[in-house]
């Protein structure tokens, strides 16, 4: 008997006949012996219509108190699947209950809309699986230690998934989405890209930190940090075939480099869509200042993505970066009213109409010349680079958005990763 954690997203809970079917599935894994934890999502689409509701009675800046709000209306959508999928199981003639993270505990920190998992206390689930049960446990939230509820931030159910895993010490967290696995793309930019076997635990953090929206990236850390074993798998496979078959189907991201990876130059091109762009203008070029620029920002909660620093003239620089395109204005607010006036900047300039396409492979440790058959393919399609970043397995470079699907098709093409080539 193995302890197995599923997690199903959005679209496999998305109406009550799907939730009878994701029953389904977890009863037949069940009935062949496993030990079942699962974690689902809200129902498609509930996420956004509960923040919608809230938008419209809310200010534009919200404080503290307004973020706790946002996260109860928030949590109510998991609540809904996890008590809709243990009915739906006990319909199945199997015995289930479903929790509330606080109620298992999942202890969070306190920021809230974008919490972190500090600890979860597996005693009461364990008691639950020990009598027979399925245990399903809502994702994308806990508690904080003041006993607010809090949420992980979009795809947090993947990280709740394999945060319960990683404590439970779960044989495999299968990861249960919309898709049939990792691409070497997405299908719907490329008809050509390919289904994934296998991807290593270091590309696929790459990939999801570049903007591959089949896991999110705090899911894969989890799964790195605590070796968790994970599958990416698609709901919509038929519920009755076969275990191994449905095994099969999905991508294993594996913590082990077999030959045939190593072979593989580049595995798949990310893109991200998500991103802006800010330039402080003519800032002092002295020790420090990136501190002063890029502070201020870390402390607004702030992600900051690709950097960039001039070559200084006259004692002057210019300093670029990204940042998520949701929190440009709160940036551009932040650095002209505060950080430029502090600093001595001559200027804050933004553009929130870019985006940044990648190239990822841990086979690129040891070929020469990936970056640049990457440069020179853009070149050839009269793509304008922006911005480079570079690390041992991927080579990233920011763009004018209107360019990004053909980028990716030409780079797709270009690396070998269509079908037809590789057919």
């Amino acid at each position: 008997m193995a302890l197995i954690v599923h997690k199903y997203g959005g679209t496999s809970m998305g109406s009550t006949e799907r939730i009878r079917n994701v029953a389904k599935r977890v009863a037949k894994w069940v009935r062949a012996g496993h030990q079942l934890v699962v974690v689902p999502s809200a129902m498609s689409g509930e996420t956004n219509r509960l923040l919608g509701l809230a938008k419209e009675l809310s200010p534009e800046k919200l404080g503290p108190d307004a973020l706790r709000e946002l996260d109860a209306i928030a949590a109510t959508g998991e609540q809904v699947s996890v008590g809709l999928l243990a009915l739906a199981l006990q319909a199945e003639g199997l015995g289930a209950v479903s929790y509330g993270g606080w109620q298992v505990p999942i202890q969070t920190d306190s920021a809230f809309t974008k919490a972190r998992i500090a600890s979860i206390d597996d005693t009461r689930v364990r008691a639950d699986l020990a009598a027979g049960k399925v245990v399903i446990i809502t994702g994308f939230q806990g508690i904080d230690p003041d006993g607010h509820v809090t949420t992980l931030g979009r795809g947090g159910s993947d990280t709740s998934a394999v945060a319960v895993a990683a404590a439970m010490k779960a044989h495999e967290c299968l990861i249960y989405t919309d898709v049939d696995g990792v691409y070497t793309t997405d299908p719907r930019i490329v008809p050509e890209a390919q289904r994934l076997s296998t991807i290593s635990f270091e590309e696929m953090l790459e990939m999801a930190s570049l903007g591959s929206k089949v896991l999110q990236i705090r899911s894969v850390e989890f799964a790195g940090k605590y070796r968790v074993p994970l599958r990416v798998l698609s709901s919509f496979t038929p519920w009755d075939i076969d275990i191994i078959e449905e095994a099969r189907s999905g991508t294993l991201i594996t913590f082990e480099e077999d030959e045939k990876m190593e072979q593989a130059v580049v595995s798949g091109i990310a893109f991200n869509r998500d991103e802006a762009k800010i330039t402080v203008m003519g800032v002092p070029d002295k020790p420090g200042i990136a501190y002063q620029i890029l502070g201020p920002v870390a402390d607004a909660n702030i992600d900051i993505d690709v950097i960039i620093q001039n070559v200084s003239h006259d004692g002057k620089t210019d300093f670029s970066f990204t940042v998520h395109r949701n929190d440009y204005a709160k940036t551009l607010d932040l650095l002209t009213n505060t950080v430029a006036p502090a600093t001595g900047a001559l200027q804050v300039l933004g553009d929130p109409k870019i985006c940044k396409v990648s190239i990822v492979g841990i086979g690129m440790r040891s070929h020469v010349g990936v970056a640049s058959t990457m440069f020179r393919t853009l070149s050839e399609e009269g793509i304008n680079i922006q911005m480079i970043s570079t690390s041992e397995i991927k080579t990233s470079v920011v763009i004018d958005e209107k360019y990004m699907e053909l980028a990716v098709r030409a780079l797709h093409k270009a690396f070998g990763l269509d079908a037809a080539a590789t057919a």
